[in-house]
Formats: C-alpha cells, structure tokens, sequence
C-alpha cells in the first residue's frame, strides 16, 4: 500500500473515533439521561478534564483532517505535506494519550455518587480486593445516580479503547508520514515525473 492510500485509510478510520470519543464525553456529563446532576455539580472530576472532548475529539480531529488531505493527490500530497502529517500526527498521540490518561483515571477513582446522605466518590481509596472493578457489590453503596457505576464503566472504557484505537493509528501515520517524506506518495503524478 503507498503512503498517500495509508493516510487515507488513517483519516478515514480516525473520524468515526472521534466522534465515538466526543458523545461519550457528553453523555458522561448527563448520568441517568439527567441534566440536574451537571447543573448541581455533581459530575465525576475526570468527565470534567473533557478527556474524550478536547484529547480524543479536537486534538485527534484536527490530524486526521490534515491527514486526509495529505492522502490525496495535489498540493498536500508530497513529501512537504508527509513531513507535516508526521507533526499533526504527534499532536494526534498526544491527544489519544491524554484522553487514555483521563480514561484510566475515570475508571480508577470511579464515579461521585451519593451515598446515604453525602456525596462522594467511595471506591476511590479502595485498592486490592475491595476494588470496586472487581467487586460488584460494593456497587450497592452507590445510591444516587442509578447505576451510575455501570454507566462510568461504559462510557469511560469505551473512551479508553477508541483512545488506544487513536493512538496506535496516529503512530502509523507518524510512521506512514516519515516513509511518505523519505520516498514519496506515490501518487499517479509523482510517478510520471
């Protein structure tokens, strides 16, 4: 496969990541489908880092754009614009790579939720076999949202798999992009030339 086709195939795969990474990160924001928890405050802290918004969104949206255009023939698709895929693709590991960070942390510390009278994030100090990820019933302390820890489950895991998906694709553009530099597209054009 040439370096232009490759870029394509990156860009195209890295659009529906990103969006996949940007509703996650605003439904994070509504547990339970309601709004008077964001209204309140009381919203886990890392849904508030906008890990999938900003990280998986914005900053891998961005590369793969400049990406797509790179992968097609014309004034981006040269060694030039190669050389820059591999800077815009950096800035896509970066964001995959803080979006992971926030993801990882999400499902760490687990949701706030109330418990009995006080709100508070209960799984948080727990380590070993008391970890709520491996313990469901300590779910049960959790009483307000419904099923909130299922719900930061989902939604943060998914954050983390499509960030690693992100991650690892803009590291084979950076790749892609220094082979593109190196050698060219191989774009019809350049080859007639």
């Amino acid at each position: 496969m040439c370096t232009g086709k490759c870029s394509r195939f990156v860009a195209v795969t890295l659009y529906p990541l990103v969006v996949i990474s940007i509703i996650c990160n605003i439904v994070l924001f509504f547990p339970d489908g309601d709004v008077t928890y964001a209204k309140d405050g009381h919203i886990t802290a890392e849904v508030k880092y906008m890990g999938g918004l900003i990280g998986g969104g914005v900053m891998v949206l961005l590369p793969a754009l400049y990406i797509h255009l790179t992968g097609k023939q014309g004034c981006c698709g040269n060694r030039c614009g190669m050389f820059l895929s591999i800077a815009f693709a950096a800035v896509g590991v970066a964001g995959g790579l803080y979006s992971i960070i926030v993801a990882v942390l999400g499902l760490q510390n687990g949701p706030l939720c109330k418990t009995v009278l006080v709100w508070t994030t209960p799984f948080k100090e727990l380590t070993g076999d008391n970890n709520y990820l491996q313990n469901d019933k300590l779910w049960s302390l959790c009483t307000e949202p419904k099923n909130i820890v299922q719900f930061n489950l989902g939604l943060f895991g998914t954050l983390l798999a499509t960030s690693c998906l992100q991650v690892i694709l803009c590291a084979i553009q950076m790749i892609n992009g220094l082979f593109g530099c190196l050698c060219g597209t191989c774009n019809k054009e350049a080859q007639i030339a």
